[in-house]
């Protein structure tokens, strides 16, 4: 079966497209009825659910906001309440909510940090769960004032899905992010492909198209087909070429 292609439409098919919705519609246009955003509350819902419908098109995914810290239990709260606006949003798109870990506490203890996030997720995805709804958990890789995330690669995220072990979560695969940390990207999904609900890439340096820079994407796609992987991929990168060169670079890299 053919992987189907997702574009993040916050930063592809935007030449000459302010509005998301045009951009909805240019992606069908090419050939991706699949489309990804980040933040969802100032987003124009009506407007993308009009061209959501007018192009056959859906809406994979978005980030819960406010972002708030997975493994610093002062913030679960606010976390799960998060994730309550979210959930009419995901059922009114049939869409999957994103959520990353936070940034890590250096004077925590490491176990007590994987303790905390799987003790907010296992809520969380009871929330999802009781409302047909389905929450991704993205590992990204990103420094502040030292601090990294406190899940950054695929294998610290498939822990933390599988400690959870609720049918609500899965993990969020970044190839890009997870070339960032030198993770070994396939090693790391090992035998877990059935926790990973999700797939984006973009290439090293830069996070441009794939076959821009230095991520063995053949290896990668082998993998993710031979392991059953039935999910998108998602294009989520900065398009260094025009929108219908820069799609036909992507399916040549990944062999889509």
């Amino acid at each position: 079966m053919m992987m189907q292609i997702a574009a993040c439409i916050e930063w592809m098919f935007a030449d000459g497209r302010p509005d998301l919705a045009a951009r909805i519609r240019a992606a069908s246009e090419a050939g991706v009825t699949a489309v990804e955003i980040h933040l969802w509350r100032e987003k124009p819902l009506d407007a993308i659910e009009a061209a959501l419908n007018q192009s056959g098109s859906r809406l994979l995914s978005f980030c819960v906001e406010p972002r708030r810290s997975l493994v610093d239990p002062a913030e679960h709260e606010a976390v799960l309440a998060a994730v309550r606006d979210a959930i009419p949003v995901a059922q009114r798109f049939g869409s999957a909510m994103i959520l990353a870990s936070g940034f890590t506490r250096p004077d925590v203890p490491e176990h007590q940090q994987f303790d905390a996030a799987v003790d907010v997720l296992k809520r969380a995805a009871a929330l999802a769960e009781q409302t047909g709804t389905m929450l991704w958990l993205e590992p990204v890789y990103m420094v502040i004032n030292g601090q990294r995330m406190y899940v950054d690669t695929v294998g610290r995220g498939l822990d933390i899905v599988a400690a959870v072990n609720s049918p609500a979560l899965r993990l969020l695969a970044d190839a890009f992010h997870s070339a960032q940390t030198q993770e070994d990207f396939v090693a790391a999904i090992g035998e877990r492909m059935a926790l990973v609900g999700h797939v984006q890439v973009a290439d090293t340096n830069g996070r441009h198209e794939p076959g821009t820079g230095d991520i063995d994407w053949a290896s990668i796609m082998k993998a993710l087909r031979q392991k059953g992987y039935e999910g998108a991929i998602g294009l989520e990168y900065f398009p260094t070429v025009p929108d219908s060169a820069s799609l036909a670079m992507s399916r040549d890299a990944l062999g889509l």
